[in-house]
């Protein structure tokens, strides 16, 4: 599924008053917290300079935060006070951004803005931010903030755009939380680390490839119990090869849940619901929620909850 069509949610204009504005005020007139993932500064520094340019130029007060880790990045969203919070990034920047406001139960108030800099932008510009830093820069000073819906874990995890299952062992190298650094390292790894990372991505990435017989995309089906608000759809008798869920879409609220068996003939869905939760149990299962691989786990249930939070995009 494509990152575009996973993160093709209904958004809905949020009213003035529920991002603490008044009616008509020019959202580029509100003071702006700038974070830049280091992802970014890495990749492309020159996006960098660009968009904070424009976003200098557009309003009163731009505060500029370089965090060096997820905690410098929590901290400087911790700490942002009246300001309205902009990341410079990717996808696993906005996710990251997105979990610890979830977390701090913040997120329904922060009206989040992103230009998108870094490896991996799919999931972002699939909500309809512009690709380009000046163009993407210039609707967080003169769009709106749009309600989008978001899937949580009870862990308390938080998904953006897809979330599939099962997913092969190798892919584990992710982490099982969009606190981590996503294998980029921390700048304080010996010489021989980054070389390292190349070879086990490489050997991974091969694994996952490697056809396993009955699987879907090399990954060994699964004995799993799939239940849509409390209805069971596939239950363990029945060998799983991919469970994929989408929130948002037509119907805010609700999820869109595909289950395809296992082997050939398989790319049909044989189990299809419109929930407002999911829950799956059988068997140690990984599965992938955005950019992020986690598990093992034996039983996790997710909920969708209806326009949850805020993310900035062009008018129109």
């Amino acid at each position: 599924m494509s990152a575009p069509e996973s993160a093709a949610q209904r958004p809905q204009s949020a009213e003035p008053g529920e991002r603490g504005t008044q009616p008509g005020e020019r959202p580029g007139a509100r003071p702006l917290l700038v974070v830049v993932d280091p992802s970014a500064r890495s990749k492309d520094g020159e996006s960098v300079r660009i968009a904070k340019d424009v976003l200098s130029a557009g309003t009163t007060s731009v505060k500029v935060c370089l965090p060096d880790g997820p905690e410098e990045f929590a901290r400087a969203l911790a700490r942002r006070g009246a300001r309205r919070p902009v990341v410079i990034g990717d996808d696993r920047a906005l996710l990251r951004a997105v979990t610890h406001l979830h977390r701090e139960r913040d997120l329904e108030d922060a009206a989040l803005s992103v230009v998108p800099v870094g490896a991996s932008t799919e999931l972002v510009r699939g909500f309809g931010v512009p690709a380009g830093a000046v163009e993407a820069a210039r609707a967080v000073l003169d769009g709106l903030p749009h309600r989008l819906d978001l899937l949580v874990d009870d862990s308390d995890g938080v998904v953006l755009g897809d979330l599939r299952l099962p997913v092969h062992p190798g892919d584990e190298r992710d982490g099982a939380s969009g606190d981590g650094d996503g294998g980029r390292g921390t700048g304080d790894d010996p010489w021989w680390a980054p070389p390292l990372r190349t070879c086990q991505s490489l050997f991974q990435s091969l694994a996952a490839r490697t056809p396993v017989r009955g699987g879907l995309d090399g990954v060994p089906p699964a004995r799993l119990r799939v239940e849509a608000d409390g209805e069971t759809l596939v239950d363990l008798d029945r060998p799983v090869g991919l469970v994929s869920v989408t929130a948002g879409g037509a119907r805010s609220g609700f999820a869109r849940i595909e289950v395809r068996a296992a082997g050939p003939g398989s790319q049909d869905p044989v189990a299809h619901a419109i929930a407002r939760s999911l829950t799956i149990s059988g068997a140690d299962f990984r599965y992938r929620a955005d950019m992020v691989t986690a598990g093992p786990v034996r039983r996790r249930t997710w909920t969708v909850r209806p326009q949850a939070w805020m993310l900035t995009l062009p008018r129109g």
